[in-house]
């Protein structure tokens, strides 16, 4: 009985509780990274709205500013915003995670691939905070918007309060990560899934996430463009990056690969 438990931690996690560990070191020191942008970029309140006017009137002069009447048509049902809300605050905690740990227990060979796009996706962001800090629709009212979030949560964040949340960067609108972690989760595991159903469900989710951050009032359609590009960006990274351990870093929905370097 006692040798069973011991070999328990050996069956569950493919590579054991080290290269776990090294993960959430991995992912500890990029949300480190992040916080320390984040205090970079708070007191640049007026740089950020007038980003956000920038990309407005870019989309208007494109004639695709249509924002406000997406977050209008949305509002007519109480059920449509709410479950909006609803996974735009679960989107990048609750779901991802759940996918990454998903990732990692059941499909551990094709794990390190979507995890270097994180990495490198989580660098451009970075970079893309730092020199262009946007304001999101949600604080501009006087176009016609609503902060539905605040209003399914409860929580009222002002961009002048000093009391941010640990996990919220009001400036953080380009790129849109909520669309590029979509896609990093989504596509990899709609390849991975062997039923039709679940793989329709995963390859629709980027776009479902699309229409989210936009009925929010969480970001602009060229918000959600430059994530899905980031996303793009970062898997051609990974790729690369693959070609020095290509046992361990590729994406591989075939036969099993070498485990325990990741």
């Amino acid at each position: 009985m006692v040798a069973r438990i011991r070999l328990l931690p050996a069956r569950v996690l493919p590579n054991g509780w080290l290269d776990v560990l090294r993960q959430v070191l991995l992912f500890g020191l990029a949300y480190l990274a992040y916080r320390v942008v984040r205090g970079m970029v708070e007191g640049r309140a007026g740089a950020a709205f007038q980003h956000a006017r920038d990309l407005i009137q870019v989309e208007r002069t494109l004639h695709f500013f249509v924002e406000p009447s997406v977050q209008a048509w949305a509002s007519g049902s109480h059920f449509l915003m709410d479950g909006a809300s609803w996974l735009y605050v679960n989107a990048q905690t609750s779901v991802t995670v759940a996918a990454l740990i998903y990732l990692y227990l059941r499909h551990n060979r094709s794990f390190y691939f979507v995890r270097n796009m994180f990495m490198i996706a989580m660098l451009i962001a970075l970079v893309g905070y730092t020199v262009f800090p946007t304001a999101p629709p949600r604080f501009m009212p006087e176009w016609g918007f609503i902060d539905s979030v605040s209003d399914f949560t409860g929580v009222h964040v002002s961009h002048a309060s000093s009391s941010m949340s640990a996990l919220l960067n009001p400036y953080a609108a380009v790129p849109s990560m909520h669309v590029a972690f979509a896609l990093m989760i989504g596509w990899p595991l709609a390849m991975l899934s062997r039923h039709s159903v679940v793989r329709v469900v995963w390859f629709l989710y980027p776009f479902l996430m699309a229409f989210v951050i936009v009925a929010t009032a969480n970001h602009f359609i060229l918000d959600a463009l430059l994530g899905a590009l980031t996303a793009g960006l970062s898997a051609y990274g990974a790729r690369w990056l693959a070609r020095a351990r290509p046992g361990v870093w590729r994406f591989s929905a075939g036969a099993p690969v070498e485990l325990g370097a990741g």
